[in-house]
Parts: structure tokens; sequence; C-alpha cells
């Protein structure tokens, strides 16, 4: 049911947004398949081609088809090298980190940053089932300064839980003190990257911030999604600060070079 489910058409699974049907489309799914339903699949198209996912089939559509954040997917192709150490901040279920991993080869390395602790898991099923020795997970979070931050996972609408994010502040609602690392601190013991991607749900900037004497020194590559005008405004400033230049490459992602 989950193969049939993740297969099926698109133009099939837009009967789920008209009135009356799409309720019982929606309820009968349900009963024959749990919410929480996973299925192993093989991504079909794009520069992912032939990785392998473990994916909620009523989502993992864009997957297996190569649909997913096309243009990050590109870059990583067009850019990454045998031999690069890449870090992947905020690596959910490990599309880009496999998609990496491939690029670098064995010589290469990844290194993949994920503080949800379920996502983890499911993260390293993927890289087991690819068979990728070259990446190794981090359960933690980056951040300007490392320690202890509250995180508030995705509720159970989002399935693959990508939503989750750190909260800090007095008036940040409530969530799992968890481990968070800046970067500045992380390369200390550990490979300086050559290329950086990262999603970390609106914390951007205090990656950046964390990440001054890597940036200055090191000059790695960023590809960045941006979750509101006002971050990518004051992580662009930033990034100049440092000594980059930026372009956009679609509407949420922003590529960082080294001027």
């Amino acid at each position: 049911m989950g193969e049939l489910m993740l297969h099926t058409p698109a133009s099939f699974r837009s009967l789920r947004n008209v009135p009356i049907l799409g309720n019982i489309i929606h309820g009968l799914s349900h009963r024959m398949l749990p919410a929480d339903a996973k299925v192993w699949a093989c991504v079909e198209a794009g520069p992912a081609q032939g990785i392998w996912l473990e994916l909620n089939p009523r989502t993992g559509q864009s997957y297996i088809q190569g649909e997913a954040e096309t243009a990050v997917q590109s870059i990583l192709a067009e850019r990454l090298r045998p031999g690069m150490v890449f870090y992947d901040l905020g690596a959910n279920i490990g599309l880009f980190t496999l998609l990496a991993a491939r690029r670098v080869g064995a010589s290469g390395k990844v290194l993949s940053f994920e503080p949800d602790s379920e996502i983890s898991v499911r993260l390293r099923r993927n890289i087991e089932r690819n068979g990728y020795g070259n990446v190794t997970v981090m359960e933690m979070g980056v951040w300007s300064a490392s320690g202890q931050i509250n995180f508030v996972t995705a509720d159970r609408s989002s399935p693959d839980r990508g939503i989750g994010k750190f909260v800090a502040g007095e008036n940040a609602p409530p969530g799992k003190p968890t481990r968070c690392v800046s970067l500045d601190d992380f390369m200390l013991s550990a490979p300086t990257p050559d290329a950086i991607k990262c999603d970390v749900e609106g914390a951007e900037v205090e990656v950046l911030r964390g990440a001054e004497k890597l940036l200055c020194a090191h000059r790695p590559w960023i590809i960045c999604e941006m979750h509101s005008e006002k971050n990518a405004r004051n992580s662009r400033e930033l990034l100049s600060r440092f000594g980059y230049s930026t372009e956009s490459i679609d509407v949420n992602h922003v590529l960082a070079l080294p001027s």
C-alpha cells in the first residue's frame, strides 16, 4: 500500500483537495496506512538518482521524482569534488548529505548535523542503506555559541519533522534543552569545511555569528536557505562583512562565495 501511494500520479493525489471527496479519500487512506508509515524508495531522477531513502508515502513523491529543492541539488552536484569536506547543517533525513557523500567520494568527508533525535535515527538508516562510510552524524544543532538551547520539534502534521527549530529568549515557547555548537568551536577538533549547506529554520544569522573565524580564515562556499526577508537581509550583511558575495539561486536560497 505504501509503495502504491508513493507512486500515485499527481492528478489522483489532487483529488484530496476536492470537497467531501477529499475527506473520504483522506479517511480511507489513514485506515489502510498509518500516518507514520515509511517505505524504502529509490530516487528516480535528478542529481540524487539512485539514492535510497526511507520516505513517508504521502509526502515523498518530490524526493523520488528528483524535484526536492532542485536548485540546491544542482549546486551540490556542480560544485562538490572528490576529497572535499562538506557540512550539512539541518540535514533532516539526509537527501543532501547522501548526494554530497556521493560527490566527495571515499577521500572526502560529510559531517551531518541534525538535532531532532527521531529524525537522526532515520538519517542514520538512510546513510547505512546507501553504504556511505564517509558520513558522520552529529546529533546536535548549530548556533552562535556552544551550549544548551531549547529545541521545539515539529508536530506530527510535518511527516518528516523538517520544521523543528531552536528558540531563545524570555518569551520563547517551551522546548527540550538540546546541545548546540558554534562552528568556530566545532572546527577546533574537526576537519574544516570546503562547503556548507545551511537549512536551520530561521537560525541563519545565529549560525553565521558563530562562524566568523571559520568563514574569514578558511573561506568555504555556502548555500543557505533563508526563512524570512529579515533573515535574508541580515545574513547577507554578515556575509558581506566576512568578505563574501551572495546571489539568489531561487526564491528561498542564497549562494555565498568568498570574494
